[in-house]
């Protein structure tokens, strides 16, 4: 029987946890719901054990993750809350990139794995509600039929068409940008970051002003651990006095810099030395490049839990 589960476990770990991380946001949340997941297979397992397992693990993974998306939004949060990124350069293939066991095509609906766990994907799924979301995952990135995903939620048909439907509506902005990770995209966001992050260790205003959309927004999140902007920060002058503050206060404290392709696209990891308490000792800088090349989102990320998975 444990090799049974170990083979089990192997199989469907992947698919798993890139469905929790997409549900949640949450690298952390992912882990901890995949092995809820499993415990709840060895102690309450399917009446039917002899037939494939894969969807009742789904059923259970999705229902726990909804709960778990509901509790975070209940919660307080000391300032805006970001997903979690995660490292997606490493030799092996992330989990949140695994194609389930036995799944040959790709998804026929709108999102690719890799454009379905982008940073700005994550973060305009926010926008859903978590029936919403579960929905819309399911349908446009996991390929599952109507059918299929209404009894993954335990949903009518037609509420899952009703919910996609919604979800899809409020999807549209995120829709028309210009985020989907490409090479070309890649290219141009490493670029803009590699630049900014020179300007601001200069000094050099100018060069950051120019890089920087008129209608730049900067987010960031420290969590109830560290200091951070505790609200959306809009627009080019304040974006830009924000970081070049924090560049002349920060910057003889770098130990290390280094950048990572996190989420699939490239971002700036920062290191510090010595950091007094309340001050993160690690921080990971991202950006969203509008058509013309300047930067229009800025977001920082210092929480120690959502770096979990950056290494």
């Amino acid at each position: 029987m444990e090799s049974d589960y170990a083979a089990l476990f192997a199989a469907d770990r992947g698919m798993l946890w890139g469905l929790c991380y997409r549900m949640t946001g949450s690298a952390a949340d992912a882990d901890d719901l995949v092995q809820d997941t499993f415990v709840r297979a060895i102690e309450r397992p399917p009446a039917r054990r002899d037939e494939p397992w894969r969807p009742w693990l789904v059923t259970v993974a999705m229902n726990l993750s909804r709960d778990a998306l509901r509790r975070r939004r209940r919660r307080r949060y000391s300032g805006p809350w970001l997903p979690s990124p995660i490292a997606t350069d490493g030799d092996q293939v992330p989990p949140a990139y695994e194609r389930p066991v036995g799944w040959e095509n790709p998804t026929a609906g709108r999102y690719e794995l890799l454009e379905s766990v982008s940073y700005a994907f994550l973060v305009a799924l926010e926008a859903l509600t978590p029936q919403q979301r579960a929905v819309l995952l399911l349908r446009d990135v996991f390929d599952y039929t109507v059918a299929e995903t209404a009894q993954v939620l335990d949903l009518s048909e037609p509420n899952v068409k009703t919910s996609l439907h919604r979800a899809r509506k409020a999807m549209r902005a995120y829709d028309g940008s210009n985020r989907t990770p490409t090479p070309e995209l890649a290219q141009k966001t490493k670029d803009a970051l590699e630049k900014l992050f020179q300007a601001l260790m200069a000094d050099d205003a100018e060069v950051c002003r120019e890089l920087l959309d008129p209608d730049v927004v900067a987010l960031s999140d420290g969590g109830d651990e560290f200091f951070a902007a505790k609200i959306p920060l809009i627009g080019r002058e304040r974006v830009l006095k924000f970081h070049l503050n924090l560049a002349r206060k920060s910057g003889a404290e770098i130990s290390a810099v280094s950048f990572r392709e996190i989420n699939g696209l490239p971002a700036v990891v920062i290191d510090f030395k010595g950091r007094k308490k309340g001050y993160a000792p690690r921080a990971v800088m991202r950006c969203d490049i509008g058509r013309d090349g300047r930067i229009i989102a800025a977001h920082s990320i210092l929480s120690r839990e959502k770096l979990s998975a950056i290494d």
